[in-house]
């Protein structure tokens, strides 16, 4: 049981952060920069569970917690949707640089907090983090369950209609695929990339505040969010850019996360075989999956490349 909580857990934080990078590149910008954007839609979570008290109505926590992450996510993700459509900067490279300054600038923010913390302005509200994160746990049916979970089936459900079923997401597919064509017929490409890669804040900054609250009771940020962006990129490119099929990439690769934090309960094997090769199965699947399908993936063919409206 604990092994298929745990899987659908990190199934959810992948679903979210590959959803991002679907959207946006599907659009026509790559978003390497997932990391960062989880990075930062935890960090503005985190600082939510930690100030307000256990005693807040559970929904308003809920609540506040999720948009604070949105909103950290989605102004976050601009560096790249202006950068990569406003000044037509190579976007693997921008994407890398959010990365590596969202790890950087999470870890000062919270150690200048810690600090403040320690110095007299109620020390112990740090705790707090562990009681208010427990509204985000349901009891059905004898099963306990986060809310996340839900909110995840309901993005697969909603990232699959708004993609194929409505206009905005067949322009926003047209502008990945041939943006001069989408163009000519009135769509404003630019616009559309902008949503993208806004929307890929939007998922990513929840993935972020998924991925930390569950994981531990207190999170420094030394070391961002241990690859998790990276392994989503995995199931995107794996999941061939349609939100079926990551979603079911995301529950493969969510059972090889899963195995990597209960591998004790494995008494048979846990003296046979290392801890740390656990820890590791989740990125040497990875590597292996995408060795052996990145030839027949088929990315959207006009990602990566900058949008000239004067060219034909």
């Amino acid at each position: 049981m604990l092994l298929i909580q745990y899987t659908l857990i990190y199934a959810s934080v992948l679903i979210f952060v590959a959803y991002g990078g679907m959207f946006s590149e599907r659009s026509g910008v790559i978003n390497l920069g997932l990391e960062g954007i989880m990075v930062m839609g935890a960090l503005g979570g985190v600082f939510v569970l930690t100030l307000i008290p256990p005693s807040a109505p559970p929904l308003a926590i809920i609540l506040l917690t999720i948009l604070t992450s949105i909103i950290f996510g989605m102004v976050y993700s601009l560096l790249l949707a202006v950068s990569a459509i406003n000044f037509k900067a190579d976007q693997t490279l921008v994407g890398t640089a959010m990365n590596m300054l969202a790890t950087a600038g999470a870890t000062v923010i919270v150690k200048s907090f810690n600090n403040s913390r320690t110095q007299g302005v109620n020390p112990s509200a740090i705790l707090d983090y562990i009681e208010t994160r427990k509204v985000f746990l349901i009891k059905a049916l004898g099963v306990e369950f986060n809310i996340y979970m839900v909110l995840t089936l309901i993005l697969v459900a909603a990232a699959f209609l708004a993609l194929y079923r409505t206009r905005f997401g067949l322009r926003l597919m047209a502008c990945g695929e041939h943006p001069q064509a989408a163009d000519s017929v009135g769509i404003n490409v630019y616009r559309m990339r902008y949503a993208g890669v806004l929307i890929s804040g939007f998922c990513g900054g929840i993935g972020g505040v998924i991925y930390v609250t569950v994981s531990n009771s207190q999170w420094d940020f030394q070391y961002g969010v241990a690859g998790a962006g990276f392994l989503a990129l995995a199931v995107m490119i794996f999941g061939q850019w349609n939100p079926l099929r990551i979603a079911a990439s995301a529950l493969l690769f969510g059972v090889f996360r899963a195995i990597a934090d209960t591998y004790t309960a494995f008494d048979a094997l846990i003296h046979l075989v290392p801890g740390d090769v656990y820890k590791m199965l989740p990125y040497i699947i990875s590597l292996l999956v995408l060795a052996f399908t990145s030839k027949k993936s088929r990315a959207p063919k006009a990602e990566g490349i900058p949008y000239d409206k004067g060219k034909r």
